[in-house]
């Protein structure tokens, strides 16, 4: 009886065919958000045609100099700044020559007896704003541009308005929806899967009917593999051994570890992102955590500290939201959010209510009750970066525990480590004692009682 393999060709076409259709959809799908990227730039540009200045130039003079007291559309520390200019020209009758005078001298203009400066410091807590005599009257036009320009992504009322309006149409551009385009996709795909079922019953019984022996039922008339392994029974005895040593191997493994919290990585209250704070922004570690430098515990920062910087920052930028949101699932606005009802700030009148929650923030590292650490003889004494023992936590989103923390790893760090000892008066005198002793010039803390049980366990 003739053997032939079995094949399935059909599955090459299937393969082939959902690709060019996936292709398809994809370069319909480019097209369309070219499309719209193209409408919106041109709106965008139409916008900026209308006003005098650049609100690209503007945006960036506005985030250096005004955001950090002034928002477009909230107040702050001081008034929203959207749409100012023509504001204060249908309200007050104020020109573009008042905001220069204003902008550039503000205090000037207050000692001056000038009525709606008087108005605006007196409602601000009687605070001038700070004066910038190096704008020139073409950066002020960039930035009241920028405050006159409409904003860059809609509000979400107005999206969703707009969105009904593509919807119902059909798509932007095309004239077809992206829903019916994915419904032609499923169909196609469905119809390919059923005539690949249908060619491979006609393939199994033209071959039937022929007498043709397909190999896959041939190897199921060979031995069982499970049956082949019983009969050999020198390699069923090394298996035996070799999963004996194998399971002991792990179980041990597994008991070492024990108490140990490598790894370790909870799930806070409010989602603080290391990687934005100490990473993008600089924020040096001893900052927060003040108490490394004189205490023993690195101590928890206290939401007053936060609140140093997010009393004025009360949002992230649009790209660092999307990225949030795409790469690690969080809205850093909600967050921000979440601080502020901890804390009792009242974002809109920019004033302390009174009315504070604790947050339960949950603890990292936690070392044995009869193991003694003090961060700040490691930190001040011994000058000790935070990332030796916490790992790159400008690179954490999410902290977690980085070292092992076992007794093994703090003894191997003390014989390996040289101590600096030049220029530090807290080893002055104990460095030249022990270079006596030792006859040598650096010194590790395994030399100096570092592996003494009661510098650890007393």
């Amino acid at each position: 009886m003739k053997k032939v393999p079995y094949r399935h060709p059909i599955s090459k076409i299937l393969g082939v065919t959902v690709l060019f259709f996936l292709l398809l959809s994809t370069s319909i799908f480019a097209q369309e958000d070219a499309s719209a990227e193209a409408d919106s730039g041109s709106g965008q540009t139409e916008a900026a045609a209308e006003t005098d200045g650049d609100p690209a130039a503007g945006k960036a003079l506005f985030n250096q100099n005004c955001a950090a007291c002034h928002a477009l559309n909230r107040k702050m520390t001081g008034p929203a700044l959207a749409n100012v200019e023509s504001r204060l020209a249908e309200d007050e009758g104020l020109d573009r020559e008042w905001l220069y005078r204003w902008i550039k001298n503000s205090p000037g203009m207050i000692s001056s007896g000038d009525a709606y400066a008087n108005k605006v410091y007196n409602e601000f807590n009687q605070a001038a704003m700070t004066a910038f005599p190096t704008l020139s009257n073409a950066d002020i036009d960039n930035i009241l541009a920028y405050t006159a320009a409409p904003p860059s992504t809609p509000k979400p009322d107005e999206a969703s308005a707009t969105g009904g309006g593509q919807s119902a149409g059909g798509g932007s551009g095309s004239g077809v929806s992206n829903e019916l385009i994915l419904g032609a996709l499923v169909l196609v795909f469905g119809l390919l899967v059923v005539m690949l079922i249908l060619v491979n019953r006609t393939l199994r019984r033209i071959a039937e009917a022929n007498g043709v022996v397909l190999e896959k039922e041939v190897g199921e008339k060979r031995k069982p593999l499970w049956k082949a392994f019983v009969d050999n029974q020198f390699l069923v005895l090394v298996s035996v051994i070799f999963l004996l040593l194998g399971s002991a191997y792990f179980a041990y493994g597994w008991m070492m570890q024990v108490g140990v919290d490598q790894g370790y990585e909870p799930i806070q209250p409010i989602h603080y992102s290391h990687r934005i704070h100490a990473g993008d922004n600089k924020i040096e570690c001893k900052y927060c955590h003040s108490s490394a430098r004189v205490s023993k515990t690195s101590g928890i920062p206290s939401l007053n500290v936060c609140m140093n910087c997010h009393k004025s920052i009360y949002q992230v930028s649009d790209e660092t939201l999307a990225e949030g949101k795409q790469e690690y699932g969080v809205d850093y606005n909600q967050e921000i959010k979440k601080l502020y009802a901890a804390v009792g700030w009242d974002d809109q009148n920019q004033k302390y209510t009174g009315d504070t929650k604790p947050v339960e923030w949950v603890r990292i590292h936690n070392l044995p009750d009869f193991a003694y650490f003090n961060h700040s003889q490691h930190v001040s004494v011994a000058g000790i970066q935070c990332q030796e023992c916490h790992g790159p936590v400008e690179e954490m989103e999410i902290m977690s525990q980085y070292s092992p923390l076992t007794m093994g790893w703090c003894i191997n760090c003390h014989r390996e480590t040289n101590v600096k000892v030049e220029g530090n008066e807290y080893y002055e005198k104990i460095h030249e004692e022990l270079s006596k002793k030792y006859g040598v010039e650096q010194l590790t803390a395994a030399q100096m009682g570092g592996l003494e049980c009661g510098k650890c366990h007393y």
